[in-house]
């Protein structure tokens, strides 16, 4: 079995009942600090050099690959790992790898709240970095990494305030990678209101809100939340709730193997033929063609 299909098998064939979210790779502690460095060999070298697919709920990595390769895993999309190449991971993003054994280079995971404080002040940065693709790897970005790897390991003055420092250029610079050469568009999402529905989509997107319970949340009217949702994705807020339902359901499809009926019941819909309707006017097929053609693949 060649590798691709072997990473296909080891992705899509597993039965689960749950997608596996961990801190770091199989471990599910916090960060003690706000952001961790470590090399890809010490960790996937435990594992055989194939980590299963899983997702971090509060972390964003950015993976540097500087010699081997291998192939990944992001949400469904199966990628080869072309040196010297960087992942970028955000956080929710279901990720799993096979590498070559011996490929080197790190993985720098930033804990959601350095993320978050990074973009708060930057104009159009979080589109292209909330973005998971893999990037033939710019020489400056594998400077920063270098330096970020060298004072992570260090105990000199000031270290956390440096490291800080660093993770800011670093969001900064891939954010800047992504936007030229994935052609993801810049456009205005810094109004703070769209910010904080973001937020809140993510945590209640399982209970069927209604959008009239969002915008009373944020003291601001359906009408006027609809708007600044308009202006900075180009649809309503509604379809930005749904795209985050459809793409969980994807997720539970591909990575579990719960029924259509149990992932409609996981996430919040009381009829499972409702989301069923759901999923097939938002992604063309039903739910079990959908994982169907998955298993032909």
């Amino acid at each position: 079995m060649d590798q691709a299909r072997k990473f296909l098998y080891i992705s899509h064939m597993t039965t689960q009942s749950h997608i596996q979210s961990y801190s770091l790779f199989g471990e599910t502690s916090e960060l003690v600090d706000a952001l961790h460095v470590e090399s890809i060999q010490s960790r996937s070298q435990k594992h055989n050099w194939e980590l299963k697919p899983h997702r971090h709920a509060r972390l964003h990595q950015v993976l540097f690959i500087t010699g081997g390769g291998g192939a990944a895993d992001l949400d469904g999309r199966n990628l080869a790992l072309p040196p010297p190449c960087i992942v970028n991971v955000p956080r929710g993003v279901v990720h799993g790898f096979i590498f070559d054994p011996g490929t080197a280079g790190w993985v720098i995971s930033l804990t959601s709240d350095l993320v978050d404080h990074c973009l708060a002040t930057s104009e159009g940065l979080r589109v292209p970095v909330e973005f998971p693709c893999i990037l033939t790897m710019p020489p400056d970005l594998r400077v920063l990494a270098e330096r970020i790897h060298v004072e992570y390991h260090s105990q000199g003055f000031a270290r956390a305030q440096v490291l800080r420092g660093l993770a800011m250029v670093l969001t900064a610079l891939v954010a800047r990678s992504i936007q030229q050469t994935q052609g993801i568009g810049v456009s205005n999402r810094s109004n703070p209101v769209f910010t904080r529905f973001q937020a809140l989509v993510e945590r209640d997107f399982r209970l069927r809100r209604s959008l009239a319970d969002y915008a009373g949340e944020l003291a601001v009217s359906p009408t006027h939340l609809n708007r600044i949702v308009h202006q900075a994705t180009g649809h309503p807020a509604s379809q930005l709730v749904n795209d985050r339902v459809l793409r969980e359901a994807r997720r539970l499809l591909i990575y579990t193997n719960l029924t259509a009926a149990g992932i409609a019941y996981e996430l919040g819909f009381g009829d499972p033929a409702h989301f069923s309707r759901v999923f097939t006017k938002g992604t063309g097929v039903p739910p079990r063609v959908f994982r169907k053609r998955l298993e032909q693949a």
